[in-house]
């Protein structure tokens, strides 16, 4: 049976053009129009409407930029929602609070449906080589068979218990990628305003025992002055306040993350909302030029 998937931005897009082209049937359906189109021509069938997605595919991955827009299409609070949902299996990969996520599982399951938690880490890079891990919380039966659908999105997945695990755990490491990916901005910017040779930074960088695929990446980015979204400033913004939000309930200090969402907030107030992460730089410069 085809599988549906809805949401096609930075992350989507790439994830559902990988279960195309590894031959699984799916009917896709996006906000915006123009996004179905790369889809089409690789032989997804694309819908009219989020609706139809539902009426046609018993499971259905969502992948949406945040809790509104994902309770519009499933049509949560309506009368719509229950028929929507029943004996469908929905495949949450976008990122959302625990706290959120709990209550929507509580709500498909009532009306009926099934729920896995699958949000993923990596960006639009490892997105497109089918190489994101993915984390997954549900009932067991639900995620044992969500499991292989997903081999060609992701080269690994971790089964993370009841739901909310993988959101927990997708915190726990988006915790580390944020304030990784923003030491390394300020070590160049400090690299940069003393005149050290940036070639050379990013080799010593590069070859020693701290180097990982994502500090090569970024730090390239960096020394080219590319700025094209792979992690975009307000997506890391959004995230950066979901796991403070988690912190607080939890009661937890997170000194280096609430530096890191000032700076992030400072760089979307820029005018950096839609380039990368490591246009955080652009926060750390003016923070430098207005002192």
């Amino acid at each position: 049976m085809e599988i549906g998937f809805i949401g096609l931005g930075v992350m989507g897009e790439p994830m559902a053009l990988n279960l195309v082209r590894a031959g699984t049937p799916l009917l896709v359906w996006s906000r915006r129009a123009a996004a179905c189109e790369p889809l089409r021509d690789a032989g997804a069938r694309v819908a009219g409407d989020a609706a139809q997605v539902f009426e046609q595919a018993r499971t259905v991955i969502l992948m949406l930029a945040d809790d509104a827009a994902l309770d519009a299409v499933l049509a949560r609070g309506t009368a719509d929602f229950a028929p929507r949902v029943r004996d469908r299996t929905l495949v949450v990969m976008s990122t959302h609070a625990p706290a959120y996520s709990r209550a929507l599982e509580a709500d498909v399951r009532t009306a009926g449906g099934g729920y896995v938690e699958a949000p993923v880490s990596g960006s639009r890079k490892p997105a497109e080589a089918g190489q994101l891990v993915g984390m997954l919380a549900g009932e067991p039966d639900a995620v044992d068979a969500v499991r292989p659908l997903l081999a060609p999105i992701c080269r690994e997945t971790v089964v993370c218990g009841a739901v909310p695990g993988a959101l927990l755990m997708k915190l726990s490491v988006n915790l580390f990628l944020i304030t990784m990916v923003t030491g390394l901005a300020e070590a160049f910017h400090f690299a940069h305003r003393n005149g050290v040779d940036l070639q050379r930074f990013r080799a010593v960088l590069d070859a020693g025992p701290m180097a990982s695929d994502v500090s090569r990446v970024k730090l390239q980015k960096l020394v080219a002055g590319d700025y094209a979204v792979q992690a975009a400033i307000a997506d890391v913004l959004k995230n950066n306040r979901l796991v403070a939000e988690a912190a607080r309930e939890a009661g937890l200090a997170s000194p280096l993350l609430d530096a890191c969402h000032a700076l992030y907030g400072e760089t979307l107030a820029l005018g950096h909302g839609r380039e990368d992460m490591v246009a955080v730089l652009r926060a750390l410069e003016a923070r430098t030029d207005g002192a």
